[in-house]
């Protein structure tokens, strides 16, 4: 504690420019200084590595509108961990793997509007109306899995759930958990800008690992095709120069990949987010055990407050002016979705949690718009779904404070509780 509020008081009195905001310290409380920067520079160039920071509701999503202007096509800065360059040992690793390509979050139009649109198509309304009574049972049956008395929640609950609920959608098997879950993890050490070269050469022969999985999974659709998302996506067309094409292996593996991580990771963090926001709102948990009907605006508002994909890259492909600041062609913008989803100008008293706010829904936690998150209506339905059974089923619960205050995950781009212990009692299911 005292560390973190070292790096605090100094936030609030360093030039803004100056502040180092992939420290560590930083990732466990950003808000103070992102509340700074809303007030005293809304854009801003870092002075030691030239990435413009845009932090108001109204610029990101000015940024968010000219797709042409800023681009999605970021992939070398993922793969370089933000920060610092592969190694060898790293490059020899990934080159025995799938090559690297652009197709949703790192591609623009019109690539990009293509792969989407196929990938939204196998991810359709009907699929996930399709999966309620799924959800509902697997809620139960994790529930029951708990151990009586206490228990971490994110590990028995928050990270199972979204992962056997893509699993289920994709076609493969949730006992393969251990293996899904680790995966994941690699993708996210790429991603978070703060793995070290050590963890960077795990995630390269984790991430290697889950290519040749899925390699053997897309030629097993693609000779005895089902029900399921990659069924789906191994016989859907994308159309190119030659006319139709089936998607080559590098691309179903890049957009795997994807759906592995969105479809469980950033619902994991707003699980256990939300049940933290409860614990520490007492009336608001009494309320929505009450009412279940309001359930979707407390997910909402879980998803506004910690924004789990707290922040995302841009490419500046031609000159530009974002509010007082130009932008360059070759420039690296940073847009802090975290800091926008707490904006005064947008959201009344956006430090508080308001179970009953209003205009919520206008929060870009998936982001804003042709990059919104394709999985959002599914990772909407299993929150909805889950927090009234999970207040029906353990009643007395609170926080484990024994087990130490609450860490987040060192990462630039997402945030996300890594662990909440907790006591409860647990009931049987009553229907």
């Amino acid at each position: 504690m005292n560390d973190t509020a070292g790096v605090i008081q100094d936030l609030m009195t360093c030039p803004v420019e100056q502040v180092d905001t992939f420290d560590p310290g930083f990732l466990q409380d950003p808000h103070p200084f992102y509340a700074r920067t809303r007030r005293e520079a809304p854009v801003y160039r870092d002075a030691n590595t030239g990435i413009v920071y845009v932090a108001t509701y109204e610029l990101v999503r000015q940024v968010t509108r000219k797709p042409t202007v800023y681009s999605n096509r970021f992939a070398e800065v993922l793969n370089a961990g933000g920060q610092t360059k592969p190694s060898s040992e790293e490059l020899s690793i990934l080159s025995q793997g799938v090559p690297p390509v652009d197709t949703m979050l790192t591609a623009d139009p019109p690539d990009h509007t293509q792969y989407k649109k196929i990938a939204m198509a196998a991810f359709n309304a009907r699929r996930v109306h399709e999966m309620t009574e799924f959800v509902i049972e697997l809620c139960h049956e994790l529930i029951d899995g708990m151990p009586p008395g206490c228990c971490e929640f994110k590990t028995h609950f928050a990270a199972r759930l979204p992962m056997y609920v893509i699993s289920h959608a994709l076609g493969v098997p949730r006992e393969k958990f251990d293996e899904f879950e680790a995966w994941t993890d690699a993708f996210i050490l790429q991603l978070s800008g703060m793995a070290d070269e050590e963890q960077r050469l795990w995630a390269a022969k984790k991430v290697l690992e889950c290519q040749q999985y899925f390699l053997e999974v897309i030629a097993e659709k693609r000779s005895k095709p089902v029900d399921d998302v990659i069924s789906d996506l191994v016989q859907a067309k994308l159309s190119d120069e030659g006319g139709e094409r089936c998607m080559r292996d590098d691309e179903l593996i890049s957009i795997l990949q994807q759906l592995l991580v969105a479809g469980n990771e950033t619902t994991a963090h707003t699980l256990t987010a939300g049940l933290h926001y409860l614990l520490q709102s007492p009336d608001a948990m009494q309320k929505l055990v009450v009412d279940p009907s309001l359930a979707s605006n407390f997910v909402e508002e879980t998803l506004r407050f910690l924004t789990p994909t707290n922040n995302m890259w841009r490419v500046v492909r031609s000159d530009d002016r974002i509010g007082d600041v130009n932008v360059f062609t070759g420039d690296l913008v940073l847009l802090r979705y975290g800091s926008a989803n707490r904006d005064e100008s947008e959201f009344d008293a956006p430090d508080t949690f308001d179970l009953d706010r209003e205009n919520v829904r206008r929060h870009v936690a998936f982001g804003s718009g042709i990059h919104q998150c394709l999985g959002s209506q599914l990772a909407r339905k299993e929150m909805t779904l889950a927090f009234p059974i999970l207040l029906e089923r353990l009643v007395d619960i609170e926080l484990d404070c024994s087990k130490g205050e609450l860490q987040y995950l060192p990462s630039v781009l997402l945030r996300g509780v890594e662990n909440l212990h907790i006591r409860y009692k647990k009931t049987e299911r009553w229907a």
